[in-house]
């Protein structure tokens, strides 16, 4: 069993009077960490969201309902809890009546979190992303030397724990993945009319890896407008496929301002959808599928880690750029990434005259494990 980094903090926030939230992509093991955190623990009581005679359960909810279903237990565990409709109000109205119960929840998008959740509990939970497996929690279970070793394999296959935990059959599985099971929850809006142009969207942004994002020109390819375009990907967004980062200005007049690029949160997603699953030495878009290993495992070690920090690109007109920047307690620091580490990278004259305390790195193979743990 690979211990994950949220078992330990997750451990810590029990019995605080607050319900504690966690969020993912499906299959990225939420169900699993809470059954190895809880399944021995007789007072607790489980729900799984996509039932349909549980959704019937919360149905009409009230403190002397909840009372009875709950049966005296001081641990209740809601899985895939977005599945069962307002249900932000329902765990307000438990955590507020019912303040001896310790609610965990999971949910796999963030429809309803963004929606029916935040604002209700606001000031009750702990709220928190489960990642596909990282690199840090890969080299606790097995040593540096091990998953480094893998690297090349994981920036081809990525990191899903039933792709880590099933070697050999790692294309089949994320075939499996990334027909549709990632975006269920999307496919089941009423509004979302063509699901082929979702997965079309896809593979177009999979091949935009590393480069700036046009909605225009994405709409122009899907026979879609862009608000359309920025629809979807937001809700690609809010169910853990990719995120965004956007550019980084502040003093010069060449700085893109209003730039995107979108990032996977995981290589083998992202190399399933172009059905590309050759070895780096082999590929052509090697430095692009490094940038999204190091970017998306970047996401994990600052989220389980407590970082807090603002995230961008810096490019300009004239084409000077700095893959990541991340901004923390008013200090900037800057990364090139390069695959091969025999490349000399500078830092550009403009981002250095311009920002002269920004702290300047280049991440190669050769000292990437700082980076990420």
């Amino acid at each position: 069993m690979i211990t994950r980094s949220l078992q330990e903090i997750i451990g810590e926030k029990l019995g605080k009077g607050k319900a504690i939230i966690i969020s993912g992509a499906r299959q990225t093991g939420k169900t699993t960490l809470l059954r190895l955190m809880f399944s021995g623990i007789q007072d607790s009581l489980w729900f799984n969201g996509d039932e349909p005679d549980v959704r019937a359960l919360f149905e009409e909810p009230s403190s002397t309902r909840f009372y009875a279903l709950f049966g005296g237990k001081r641990m209740v565990i809601i899985d895939e809890a977005q599945r069962i409709k307002n249900i932000g109000l329902k765990l307000k109205l438990i955590t507020d009546q019912i303040p001896e119960v310790q609610l965990v929840v999971t949910v796999s998008s963030s429809f309803e979190l963004a929606n029916e959740i935040n604002e209700p509990l606001t000031g009750r939970k702990w709220e928190y992303n489960l990642f596909p497996l990282s690199f840090g929690e890969m080299v606790g279970h097995h040593g540096f030397l091990q998953e480094r070793r893998l690297l090349s394999h994981r920036m081809v296959y990525g990191y899903y724990p039933e792709v880590v935990n099933t070697p050999g059959q790692e294309k089949e599985l994320l075939r499996q993945l990334s027909d549709s099971y990632l975006y269920k929850d999307i496919l089941m809006l009423d509004d979302i009319r063509k699901p082929e142009k979702l997965v079309r969207l896809l593979q177009l942004l999979a091949f935009q890896v590393g480069n700036e994002v046009s909605y225009n020109e994405l709409g122009m390819n899907l026979d879609l407008d862009n608000q359309t375009v920025e629809k979807y990907i937001q809700l690609l967004e809010k169910t853990y496929v990719i995120f965004r980062l956007g550019s980084f200005s502040r003093n010069l007049r060449k700085e893109l301002k209003r730039a995107r690029k979108v990032y996977f949160y995981d290589n083998g997603i992202r190399n399933s959808l172009i059905a590309n699953f050759n070895p780096p030495e082999l590929r052509n878009d090697t430095g692009a599928l490094w940038e999204n290993f190091l970017i998306s495992e970047r996401q994990k070690h600052t989220h389980y880690s407590g970082i807090w920090a603002n995230k961008y690109f810096w490019r300009t007109h004239d084409q000077q750029e700095i893959d990541y920047i991340e901004e923390r307690d008013g200090q900037l620091w800057a990364y090139e990434f390069k695959w091969k580490p025999n490349k000399k990278t500078r830092m550009p004259v403009a981002f250095t005259e311009s920002y002269p305390g920004a702290v300047g790195a280049v991440i190669t193979q050769d000292n990437f494990e700082d980076f990420l743990q």
